[in-house]
């Protein structure tokens, strides 16, 4: 049978241990091309670049795997593999993997998911992955079976429509993963800071910090299924209406 095509990328950069771990497990299910962004873009959200030139580097190239990176956004890796790479559509896209959990708003910020999403908009069956530990050195050695797991699920049974999955994955803390469960994104926020710095030459400058706050811990949550050291998937679609309140809206008086 032919071996499914499969494109990688993430926003940590190409050479971020969670890629390279993940290249390493996709590599055994299908035919692999990498394209990833030269440096990380983590927060980069949906960004594309408009204001200067895309260019592509190639990195490593065999009969089953190609090896580039890019100096644009996840979402431009996603592009860039499709029009300027492949010339089509891949069988699945996989995203990360992430240092750090996507799990609730942070959907929102990732250049992670948002490379998925790309690929949800483009109609192929999309997954992100994280893992719930921001260090650079992260352990990864526990993801393989259930990465493998997810990934085999997908290429065969594919995903609803304009649907992707956002996957995130307990870190390594010394007690057995208990499972998968399927959940919905939990309500949260962060509580942004700006500290205030000056530099040599006496001008103001910021760093962004923030405490991540949510009270919401219901046990259908990515957050709860997370802390309790489950798998947490969450389908995702990128039609943002809220249908819910349509027919609400529709009762205003619109009139002029």
């Amino acid at each position: 049978m032919k071996k499914p095509k499969i494109l990688i990328t993430n926003d940590d950069s190409v050479e971020a241990p969670g890629i390279r771990k993940l290249i390493s497990i996709m590599r055994q299910l299908g035919d692999v091309i990498v394209m990833a962004p030269d440096k990380p873009q983590s927060g980069m959200g949906h960004a594309i670049t408009v204001a200067h030139p895309l260019r592509i580097k190639l990195i490593a190239k065999e009969e089953d795997y190609e090896e580039y990176s890019c100096n644009g956004t996840p979402v431009d890796c996603i592009k860039l593999a499709e029009k300027a790479i492949l010339h089509a559509k891949p069988d699945l896209i996989v995203s990360g993997i992430n240092h750090g959990s996507n799990a609730s708003v942070n959907v929102i910020y990732s250049g992670t998911i948002a490379a998925a999403i790309e690929g949800c908009i483009e109609g192929v069956p999309s997954i992100g992955f994280s893992l719930d530990d921001y260090s650079w050195d992260a352990d990864f050695s526990h993801v393989d079976e259930y990465i493998k797991k997810i990934t085999l699920e997908v290429l065969k049974k594919g995903l609803p429509k304009d649907t992707c999955l956002n996957v995130n994955i307990p870190a390594l803390n010394g007690i057995a993963i208990k499972g998968i469960r399927i959940c919905r994104q939990a309500r949260a926020s962060w509580d942004e800071v700006f500290d205030a710095r000056k530099d040599p030459h006496n001008r103001d400058y910021y760093w962004l910090t923030g405490v991540f706050q949510s009270d919401d811990f219901e046990e259908d949550t990515d957050q709860w299924a997370l802390q309790h050291n489950f798998i947490a998937i969450v389908p995702l679609h990128f039609d943002l209406t809220a249908h819910h309140h349509l027919k609400n809206l529709n009762a205003y008086d619109w009139k002029i």
